[in-house]
Parts: C-alpha cells; sequence; structure tokens
C-alpha cells in the first residue's frame, strides 16, 4: 500500500502550542449488549492551538464496554470512563511542544505510547487496541482540523491522503440511517422502525445467560423478528426484501452454536435476507469463518490495518469501519486495504453524539456499495439513546443541513453534503466555549 506522505502537495509544519481537554456527561436511556449495559456517556473534547494562533476543538465519544469490555466490568461506569479519559489528556501531553505535518502519521507515532499508558493506568496487559483508539479520536479531530486550515483545504475530499483515496472515491446520493436495538428489544418496536421507512436495522443477539440459553434467547428474537418484517419491502436492496443485519458482539463461543442459529434461519425461510453478521466470536477466536454461508462482518477486533487483514485471511467478508471509534487516520488505511482486497466496508456507530454522525457519514457516502444493496450504510443510533439528543443537535455548527435528520431510513447526502463537508471541519461554538481564552 502506498505511503500516506503521498499528498499531492506540499504539507506545512504545524507545531502545537497549547493543548486542553474537557468532557460534558450526557444521560442514556439503558443501552444493553456485551450482557451489560451502558447510561452514561462522556462526551470529549481536545483543544489543539497551532503556533499560528489556531485553535481547534476535535471531539470523541467514549466507548468503554465496546473497546473493552474488561475495562468497564472492572470499575464503575464512571471510573472506566475516567481512565479513558486520563488517555486522551496524556495524548494531549504527548503533543504538546511537538510539531506534525500528516495526522495520519502522527497517529501512527501516537498509537503504541497511549496504548502503553493504557496498560499502565488499567492494570490490564493486553489491553485492546481499540480501547487506545477510541481515546484517541478527539485528539485525532483535531489534528485533521487543524490540518485542514493550515494547508488552506477546505473539503473533506481535499483532506484525504491520495493513497488512500480509492476506498473512498464513491459519492452516494443518499446513506442508510441504521437503528440499533439492543438485546430485549421485541419485535413489535423493531415492526414500528420498519414502518417509519428505516430498512436496514442493526439487531443485536447474544443475550445474557449460558450458551445454551442465549441461542434458545437468539433463535426466538430471529423467529419474532422474521415473522414481523421479513416480507416488508425496500426500494434500496437488489431482492426488494429488507436485509437483516446481526451484531453478537463476541458473544458466541462455538462455531456450532452458530451454525445453530443459522440453521433455524433457513427453516423459518430468513437465511437469504441475512446480509452480514457483525462480530459472532471474541477475538481470541481465530477459527475461519468464510464456510457458514453468511457474510461475517469484523468490528471491534479490526482495530487496526493490520488486524484487518488478518481477519480477512480467516474468512471475514466484511469490515464495520468506525472513524469516530478508531480515529479517522486508522479508518482510511482499512477502508483502502479493504478496497484493495474488494472486501465491502460499511460504517457502524458508537451511540455518538451528532457532530461525530455526520464524521461517519463522511466516510459511509464514499464508501463502495455494499453488495446487494444501492445505497451507503450508516448505522447510527444516538437518537434512540441520548436522553438530550435535540441539545446535542444544536450544538452541530450545521444542525439545519439537509442531510443531518434521517428522512424515511434515509440520510439525503445531496450536493450541499458533499460542498459543506457534512460541517464537520467547522468550529461547534458550544465545544469552543469550553476552552475559553
Amino acid at each position: 500500500m502506498s505511503e500516506p506522505s503521498l499528498v499531492g502537495f506540499a504539507e506545512k509544519n504545524i507545531h502545537i502550542k497549547n493543548v486542553s481537554a474537557n468532557f460534558e456527561r450526557e444521560p442514556l436511556t439503558p443501552y444493553r449488549f456485551k450482557g451489560s449495559a451502558i447510561t452514561d456517556s462522556w462526551q470529549v473534547a481536545a483543544m489543539l492551538e497551532s503556533n499560528s494562533g489556531i485553535r481547534k476543538v476535535g471531539l470523541g465519544t467514549q466507548g468503554v464496554l465496546w473497546s473493552d469490555a474488561r475495562v468497564f466490568a472492572g470499575h464503575s461506569e464512571s471510573a472506566g470512563n475516567a481512565l479513558m479519559y486520563a488517555m486522551s489528556e496524556h495524548t494531549l501531553q504527548l503533543v504538546k511542544g511537538q510539531s506534525f505535518t500528516n495526522p495520519v502519521m502522527l497517529m501512527e507515532e501516537l498509537l503504541p505510547q497511549v496504548l502503553a499508558y493504557g496498560k499502565k493506568i488499567t492494570g490490564i496487559s493486553d489491553l485492546r487496541k481499540t480501547f487506545a483508539l477510541n481515546a484517541l479520536v478527539c485528539v485525532d479531530n483535531a489534528a485533521w482540523m487543524l490540518y485542514a486550515h493550515e494547508n488552506n483545504l477546505k473539503t473533506f475530499d481535499e483532506i484525504i491522503p491520495v493513497a488512500y483515496r480509492g476506498g473512498l472515491s464513491n459519492r452516494h446520493s443518499k446513506v442508510a440511517s441504521i437503528p440499533s436495538f439492543s438485546v430485549g428489544t421485541t419485535a413489535e418496536q423493531i415492526k414500528n422502525a420498519a414502518d417509519q421507512g428505516y430498512f436496514i436495522m442493526k439487531l443485536k443477539t447474544g443475550a445474557a445467560g449460558t450458551q445454551k440459553e442465549m441461542l434458545e434467547k437468539d433463535i426466538a428474537f430471529l423467529s419474532a423478528v422474521h415473522k414481523a418484517i421479513g416480507h416488508y419491502e425496500t426500494p434500496y436492496t437488489k431482492t426488494g426484501k429488507i436485509p437483516y443485519y446481526f451484531d453478537a458482539n463476541g458473544r458466541y463461543e462455538h462455531k456450532d452454536t452458530l451454525l445453530r442459529f443459522l440453521d433455524h434461519a433457513k427453516k423459518i425461510g430468513a437465511f437469504d435476507q441475512i446480509a452480514v453478521v457483525e462480530e459472532p466470536f471474541e477475538e481470541s477466536n481465530e477459527v475461519f469463518v468464510g464456510d457458514l454461508g453468511v457474510r461475517i462482518a469484523a468490528d471491534e477486533s479490526a482495530h487496526t490495518v493490520e488486524d484487518a487483514a488478518r481477519r480477512i485471511e480467516q474468512g471475514y467478508a466484511a469490515i464495520a469501519v468506525k472513524a469516530i471509534a478508531k480515529t479517522l487516520s486508522m479508518t482510511m488505511k482499512i477502508a483502502q486495504l479493504a478496497y484493495e482486497k474488494n472486501i465491502p466496508c460499511f460504517c457502524a456507530d458508537l451511540t455518538v453524539n451528532p457532530i461525530l454522525v455526520d464524521w461517519n457519514k463522511s466516510v459511509a457516502a464514499r464508501l463502495p456499495s455494499f453488495p446487494g444493496m444501492t445505497i451507503g450504510l450508516q448505522e447510527t443510533n444516538g437518537h434512540q439513546y441520548y436522553k438530550n439528543w435535540n441539545k446535542l443537535m444544536s450544538y452541530h455548527p450545521k444542525a439545519n443541513g439537509s442531510w443531518t435528520q434521517t428522512q424515511k431510513g434515509v440520510y439525503e447526502t445531496d450536493a450541499s453534503f458533499y460542498a459543506q463537508s457534512a460541517g464537520i471541519l467547522e468550529d461547534s461554538e458550544h465545544y469552543l466555549s469550553l476552552f475559553p481564552v
């Protein structure tokens, strides 16, 4: 793969003079997955100021349970968040007084240092790289905003290094808005979403309990969902049928257990509608998945581009990319590898705020089409779980943008979306105000 330094122009050397961090806690309606639930979401803001006096604030939403469930289980919810926040703060101290030319290269230098610090403060010697990447998102976003300003780059397309443009060369006029339903959701709730126009929904499986109890509950859930919406039609798939997107978050311990779930899908006529099954197994389970008859996607186990390459060798035939959880810098690299290997990608969420939804959407709108679909794909569930979603939306610099609201299950990523780069390179007055001069 080409070096990220091949950007096509002479980049400025940007010196970081001042740094700062802050955060706001946002209450959630409990979101249940991985046998647990999150109720509080920390919105972290990282401020970078260059020698030229330009200040940019990047955002990150912390996903402790998602990125390393051991940290979540070993601490109170607030303490787990505090550990990740300490890693973001540590990152800022590392960059203070330093210079960079390109955020991708900056993140390559920072990731091993931040991961080492995370292992130290959590006491987990094999802390997952995703935990460190999640902590880096706010700094990475601030670096991209500063990079764009210092180099006089006006659009998202201009900031993508030439080496990674192949993987982000599409221009979808619509992006699917994929809601996410936690374990325990009723089929009636899912039917209500389908009635509103949502045509692909993330359905969390891997119910709590023993493997036997989990499988029984998952099978019952599949039957209820298929009975409720299996006959619905949509213009956005080549078959005209609603596709199923299951996410087990690593809860299946054996391939055999997943096969029994899939056998039940065949028995009830739902198998052909399964578009993707995401992360059925724990990361350490290196079983081959290319012979299951359905597309298996890697998400949290594809921490880095190297991890994604290994997952592809293990038969994973899709990758959930998360600019809002693994940094835009790493996401560009993974999307490019997938493009070169002809592996489709889609954007998954981390229950992020509206501004970060548009960082993710900027990627989703540019990814190649997912097999069997005609538009870009993006999970976005913040509106379902944040208690103060409308307040958060008011912080968006382009809150009234035509692309910010779901319309009959899709976002309209029209000419204004591309021309204004979804507003992500612009300052949010609210988050800037967290750092008074």
